[in-house]
């Protein structure tokens, strides 16, 4: 198979980290919560007895249930001001504390409603659902909303995740969009905060019009232009280790993506019994103006399937995303930690991060270290350091210690650290540079199990 030479000119100088916009655009998310909670405040009059008290508290839910799916679709748009300077792992955490908050909000909405219903009427509550169901205005749209929110709900919650299909999950979760779209309807017709009332109206409209113009926008136009323009097809496939395979992608004008060392793409190869998977992978090489490479392994059937690539292979990309990036750099020293095929961003950081670099890269044996030609030719090139953790000859596992860290990193205070790796790994290596006494700022994670 072709080896393509990956390597590119001397890394640029350092420059000052950007600071993330996480705060601030958490600020505005919670005050558009209080700013519902206004809306429900201001609308409504004296509450008196348990039917008041019960709907009030349904209406309140409802509308706060409304804001949560709002921003539940706008955290899944894959807009590039957060995927790639907030990052997409947080926003993924993001998407799961709002899915969280929707479900809940949802179950208090309806069984608070409908018992308040059922009390101001004087009928039972299983009347009283059958009433609101078939009777009120938009209710049928909204009930199939409802049971495909649930349905979305339970296929992602851990336990359930961990039995089923990626691929049956991620078609399962994009029914989100229609759930939120059927629900719509009942909140405007029905919602006596909107009732009379234009601008709160306009301020709903406005709301969920512009989240559906990010999620056209980045999910479906962008893709589309994106993969039109620069025409990606397999170059060839090579392997690195026992297991973990290279693929080069040509494509013209890449150079327009604007990817970064540390980024990643959701990759689509259009061959048999893998065009329906889209699946992120990380940049394993510096990109180049008519290149880019990643580093697999086979972890499963997709992974596996990898190797099997043909070149001339058609190849669907969306991205690029992530934030594992040189712009989180505070300083001008870096250590990079990487355990497995957690290698293949720290791979192209290490090429590329400016200043003095650092690599510490954990794996089973010898054997196993992907790239490791490839990153022994860097260290040389640069003047890095290049450190090994591997199993001895029992398979007893090296410990990643404070003092094991000190020992061998002098000043490591003074280094950003950015480790890419299984969570595990990832969370114990964290722990043991804050014992280390290196300050959480300078410590950067991605994970990439979206």
């Amino acid at each position: 198979m072709t080896t393509v030479d990956m390597r590119r000119a001397a890394p640029p100088l350092p420059g000052t980290a950007r600071r993330s916009p996480a705060g601030p655009l958490l600020a505005v998310l919670w005050a558009g919560a209080a700013a519902v909670f206004a809306l429900w405040w201001v609308d409504t009059a004296s509450v008196v007895g348990a039917a008041g008290w019960l709907t009030g508290a349904g209406r309140l839910t409802g509308l706060l249930c409304g804001y949560a799916c709002a921003v539940l679709v706008g955290l899944m748009a894959r807009v590039p001001l957060l995927e790639n300077r907030v990052g997409s792992d947080r926003v993924s955490r993001w998407h799961a504390m709002a899915g969280r908050y929707t479900v809940c909000l949802l179950v208090a909405h309806i069984v608070l409603i409908l018992a308040g219903y059922a009390a101001q009427d004087r009928a039972s509550l299983w009347h009283e659902t059958v009433t609101v169901v078939l009777d009120y205005p938009d209710m049928l749209k909204a009930t199939a909303g409802t049971v495909i929110l649930f349905a979305v709900g339970i296929t992602s919650a851990r336990a359930a995740r961990r039995r089923i299909r990626h691929e049956f999950w991620y078609y399962v979760h994009l029914l989100t969009y229609a759930a939120v779209f059927l629900a719509f309807f009942h909140q405007v017709s029905l919602g006596d905060q909107f009732n009379g009332e234009p601008v709160a109206t306009a301020a709903w409209y406005a709301l969920y019009l512009g989240v559906a113009a990010l999620v056209i926008w980045f999910r479906v136009l962008a893709p589309l232009q994106l993969n039109r323009r620069h025409r990606l097809r397999v170059e060839s496939v090579q392997q690195e280790a026992p297991g973990v395979y290279s693929v080069v992608v040509r494509g013209r004008d890449l150079d327009r993506l604007g990817a970064r060392p540390g980024q990643f793409f959701r990759w689509r190869f259009l061959a048999e019994g893998m065009a329906w998977t889209s699946t992120p992978y990380s940049l394993s090489a510096p990109p180049r103006p008519d290149l880019l490479r990643i580093t697999v392994k086979a972890l499963g059937d997709h992974s596996a399937a990898v190797s099997l690539l043909r070149p001339g292979t058609r190849v669907w990309v969306e991205g690029p995303y992530g934030a594992l990036t040189a712009d989180r750099a505070t300083g001008h020293r870096s250590l990079l930690i990487a355990a497995g095929v957690g290698i293949t961003p720290l791979r192209a950081l290490f090429e590329t991060l400016p200043g003095e670099v650092a690599l510490l890269y954990r794996a089973r044996s010898a054997a196993d270290l992907a790239l490791g030609g490839e990153l022994e030719a860097i260290a040389r090139w640069r003047g890095a350091r290049l450190l090994y953790a591997l199993n001895g000859p029992q398979g007893e596992r090296p410990h990643i210690t404070a003092e094991s860290l000190r020992s061998n990193v002098p000043d490591l205070p003074g280094h950003d650290v950015y480790i890419c790796g299984p969570h595990a790994f990832a969370q114990d290596v964290y722990r043991a540079l804050r014992a280390a006494g290196l300050p959480d700022r300078r410590i950067h994670h991605e994970s990439f199990e979206l």
